[in-house]
């Protein structure tokens, strides 16, 4: 014999032959054995005869022995027996002893139950703490440890050293109590080596730890693993195994797997695309309270996506998400009680909703709010306090409340004006591609408002706010082409602009199509459909339009010759100020200061 061991270590052990306790009054003292250093004994003889009787076969030297923090293979526990209980092993149910033997954790529970007889049966090495104890005094230390980072007092990536101590002997304890088989402490050492907090970042230690919890149920250890397989960020994800255990986890209730496999259905992400079925999980996990799937509920009923289109149920899951504080719940319950879908029709409450959620950073909120503030609509109207809300929405980048600000400064409403800042707002919503900023901007090129004046620059913005159908810029297309400003002359392109815009409606746009059509460019010449788009225009109540129906009714112009027709057209025109239109009228429509200039 050799190595004696401590006071400490000797109360706790008892001699591996006779059980003899140990050091007390009148008692031998106890040695541990030289080769594994585990087993102790009162005397040589006892050594002797554990040797004997089993202790040589199972005594494994400290230098050949499997390190505490690693736990048996799969291969090395699958298939053999558990020698207290005699059935096969498994890695989900073993329990692996410092000694390195390995057993099932219930049959090793249940040993726990026999006071002095709390050894392993093979070995005499007394077992150790239970895992729940171990896991218990592992999450104590490394709450403190927490606690420290959260106040600010260390960081996860540079601890002190005393607070590295505390972690690591936290880490020895739940590898203990996971080695005995417990779940929570193999799921701790998945979160442990997932996010890297107190041990190097480990992907694949975090798996391993996590599949022995969440093969034996462990709900948490379920969803983390699927979380890591959807993300994973070593190999590119595997939406299949991230299903397949979202799916054990959510079947267990679990809120955020039900949330993520209903992403994951809607998303079509390991399994079909699938909208019902995405609603059916997010709405489990809505009934649970849980706010971000009730919103994505309610956006789901308020658009008919896997679920029958219905206001009233998207506004009672929106205001059920709304009341727990969500703001994109707030802003869209708002949107509804503004147009009373689903609800009452009230500005007042409208309002009340888009400032609850503006007040927390929404941007659609803040511009929303902005306009209901400019038009006085549920709240007092305020040119100051709108200017103050879009810039809000502004600031975070928003191209909608940018251009409505950039119009506030052009207009000097709410702000001093100034043309240079309008500009400024509008070329940021612009370069973000919203069609009315990029319109907005080309007319101050085109008249030189607040930057120096450019027909190619207005040219390029009219045309990148017309491909994306923007009407006014569709016209202004038409109009630079056909008159070859800052791009080449073509009035068939320009033709083209035109019919796009007219047949959208726009009344310009339809005034243009009349005039090619009378005067042939671009297009074949023809008086009829140079009257009908004329009348389209004309109609609407577009002066030009109007004084030039009247002239094809006073030429007989693809139309049956009528002077009492052409003077009704040249009427309407004369009195919105048509100068053409009342010159031909007569001297009663013109303005006397202008007689001389004819």
């Amino acid at each position: 014999m050799s190595e004696k061991i401590s006071k400490k270590d000797v109360a706790s052990k008892v001699c591996g032959n006779c059980l003899a306790p140990g050091e007390s009054d009148g008692a031998p003292k106890l040695s541990a054995c030289a080769r594994c250093g585990l087993v102790v004994y009162c005397s040589r003889d006892c050594q002797k005869a554990h040797w004997k009787a089993g202790h040589k076969q199972h005594c494994v030297a400290k230098a050949d022995r499997v390190p505490q923090q690693q736990s048996a293979s799969s291969a090395a526990i699958n298939g053999k027996e558990c020698r207290i209980c005699l059935d096969l092993l498994t890695e989900a149910s073993s329990c692996t002893l410092q000694c390195t033997h390995v057993f099932h954790a219930a049959c090793v529970a249940e040993l726990r139950k026999f006071g002095i007889k709390q050894n392993c049966p093979l070995c005499r090495t007394p077992l150790p703490p239970g895992p729940e104890q171990l896991n218990d005094e592992a999450i104590y230390r490394f709450v403190m440890v927490d606690r420290m980072v959260e106040r600010g007092g260390a960081s996860w990536s540079a601890l002190p050293a005393k607070a590295q101590s505390e972690v690591d002997a936290a880490v020895a304890d739940w590898q203990a109590a996971a080695d005995q088989g417990f779940a929570e402490a193999q799921r701790n050492l998945g979160q442990l080596f997932e996010f890297g907090r107190g041990v190097a970042q480990n992907d694949k230690e975090a798996v391993r730890w996590y599949v022995k919890a969440a093969e034996q149920g462990n709900v948490e250890a379920q969803f983390r693993l699927g979380n890591l397989f959807r993300l994973e960020r070593r190999v590119g994800p595997n939406f299949k195994e991230a299903v397949r255990w979202s799916r054990m986890a959510a079947d267990q209730g679990h809120t955020l797997a039900q949330f993520t496999l209903g992403n994951m259905y809607a998303e079509g992400l390991g399994v079909a695309q699938n909208a019902k079925e995405a609603a059916q999980w997010y709405k489990k996990a809505a009934e649970q309270g849980y706010v971000r799937a009730q919103c994505t509920l309610g956006n789901m009923f308020d658009k008919g996506i896997g679920v029958a289109q219905s206001d009233k149920e998207a506004a009672r899951w929106y205001r059920k998400a709304a009341e727990q504080g969500n703001s994109e719940a707030q802003f869209r319950f708002g949107v509804l009680i503004e147009k009373g879908r689903g609800v009452a029709q009230s500005n007042v409450e409208a309002a009340r909703w888009f400032r609850r959620a503006a007040n927390q950073g929404n941007s659609a909120a803040q511009f929303n709010l902005g306009n209901m503030v400019k038009g006085g609509r549920g709240v007092a109207k305020s040119d100051a306090e709108a200017v103050r809300w879009y810039r809000k929405a502004a600031e975070q980048g928003m191209a909608e409340a940018q251009t409505n600000l950039g119009i506030m400064f052009v207009q000097g409403r709410g702000v001093a004006q100034s043309d240079g800042e309008a500009v400024r707002w509008f070329k940021l919503a612009a370069e973000q591609g919203f069609p009315e900023a990029q319109s907005n901007l080309a007319f101050m090129y085109t008249e030189g408002i607040g930057v120096a004046q450019s027909d190619k620059e207005a040219a390029r913005w009219y045309r990148k706010a017309a491909e994306q159908g923007h009407l006014v810029a569709l016209c202004r297309t038409g109009e630079i082409i056909s008159n070859g400003r800052g791009v080449a002359q073509n009035n068939v392109e320009a033709v083209q602009w035109f019919r796009r815009a007219a047949d959208q409606g726009n009344v310009e746009a339809q005034y243009h199509m009349g005039e090619v059509y009378a005067e042939g460019h671009g297009v074949a010449q023809n008086d009829v459909v140079a009257v009908q788009w004329f009348r389209k225009a004309a109609d609407q109540g577009n002066a030009d339009a109007q004084c030039h129906l009247g002239k094809m009714y006073t030429e007989g112009r693809g139309v049956v010759q009528s002077d009492e027709e052409g003077e009704r057209w040249f009427k309407l025109a004369a009195e919105q100020g048509n100068f053409e239109a009342q010159f031909n009228l007569g001297e009663d429509y013109l303005d006397p200061d202008l007689w001389d200039f004819y």
